[in-house]
């Protein structure tokens, strides 16, 4: 029997994705739930799996757009697995290169240099010229040596959707930063003191994130606008905070949103990170699970980042930028002291919010970052 294995829908209102990776050729045997092949859409990457056991056809190409339902392969479910071959091979450890044999190695090294043979001295006036014009005092342009290969790769579904929306957030709207810095001393201290009872308690382990988000979410309550957005000609405001967390994946940068952050205690914000983290790298996330945020963190200290712009996540009106923690000379009570410092960045769309309202709201994020305890209290 012939069996067909369509293109899945990634959601609603995906029509067309990117058939983006085979993971067998055509002609393998492949067996049930074996996975086949990745696709891409412009918001998730998707893998599809073999519903029954038989020789693989390859219909659809690598790299081609293809409807949603499309045909993309057929299995042929009469053909019975290879002799010998009931589980699937597992990889072999590596081996170094065999060595070469002595006499190749002799045979392929330069010949060993033999001074000139002496020659008797010419006299100059017994040459005669052959009319031949004298050598060019011009020195030859430089030999670069090494490879210089190239090489093209098509801009996969996800990283052109990403490029869109960074375009538009820049050209469609009024984007300004505001920066500041966190002494994160209280929290470093905080989390050394509790971690291992919290994680005991929870079963998962406190992070710098749950401070964040929940002071995020606490000065979003005095700054309304800064957790609205425009849609048309009117200003939509929300009553809730579904934050988005920018994730480092696989097929690049991916934002999962927390919902109903504001309600969230910190054990519950740590769990739900920890569960979309695990989504984001192991290409599992949904299209629901990355639509609808309100609000975005993007945590760019954990590549080393000292300080960056944030760019809008659209048609959201903020977003914070977390950064590298790094000891720095400071002065508190007129005194020169060594703290554990963090760079915030502020951008937010300056057409709803100005720019006192985005100074008092990145202040206040400081302020309660600076004292986590009341954070702590509803763990």
């Amino acid at each position: 029997m012939i069996v067909e294995v369509h293109i899945p829908s990634p959601g609603e209102s995906v029509n067309e994705v990117m058939l983006s990776t085979w993971l067998k050729k055509s002609g393998d045997f492949v067996r049930k739930d074996e996975e086949l092949f990745e696709v891409e859409s412009e918001k998730a990457t998707l893998s599809v799996s073999a519903s029954d056991a038989g020789k693989l056809e390859i219909l659809v190409p690598e790299g081609e757009q293809v409807k949603v339902g499309a045909v993309a392969a057929k299995i042929d479910t009469s053909v019975a697995a290879p002799a010998g071959s009931a589980e699937p091979p597992k990889p072999q450890a590596a081996t170094a290169p065999p060595r070469q044999k002595p006499e190749s190695v002799k045979a392929s090294a330069p010949a060993a240099f033999k001074p000139a043979p002496k020659r008797e001295p010419v006299a100059p006036e017994t040459v005669a010229g052959n009319g031949s014009p004298p050598p060019s005092t011009e020195e030859a342009p430089g030999v670069v040596e090494g490879e210089r290969g190239i090489r093209r790769k098509k801009l996969s579904a996800l990283r052109l959707k990403v490029a869109e929306r960074l375009v538009a957030a820049k050209n469609q709207s009024a984007m300004l930063t505001t920066f500041n810095e966190v002494d994160m001393s209280a929290i470093i201290a905080a989390r050394a003191k509790y971690k291992e009872q919290f994680e005991k308690d929870y079963n998962v382990s406190l992070g710098f994130m749950s401070f964040f988000v929940r002071a995020v979410c606490e000065a979003l309550k005095e700054s309304p606008p800064i957790n609205a957005m425009i849609e048309g000609d009117e200003v939509v405001f929300h009553d809730y905070v579904d934050m988005g967390i920018a994730v480092s994946a696989p097929r690049g940068l991916v934002v999962p949103v927390i919902r109903n952050a504001q309600a969230l205690t910190s054990a519950q914000i740590e769990a739900e990170i920890a569960r979309l983290a695990a989504r984001a790298r192991g290409n599992q996330l949904t299209l629901d699970e990355m639509t609808g945020g309100t609000f975005t963190i993007s945590n760019g200290g954990v590549f080393g980042s000292l300080l960056s712009t944030p760019i809008l996540n659209p048609p959201q009106s903020g977003i914070l930028g977390m950064h590298n923690i790094v000891k720095r000379a400071v002065v508190i009570e007129d005194q020169i002291v060594i703290r554990p410092m963090m760079y915030l960045a502020f951008s937010y769309d300056h057409r709803i919010i100005d720019g006192r309202e985005s100074v008092t709201f990145l202040v206040r994020v400081k302020q309660l970052l600076e004292d986590p305890m009341r954070l702590l209290l509803e763990m």
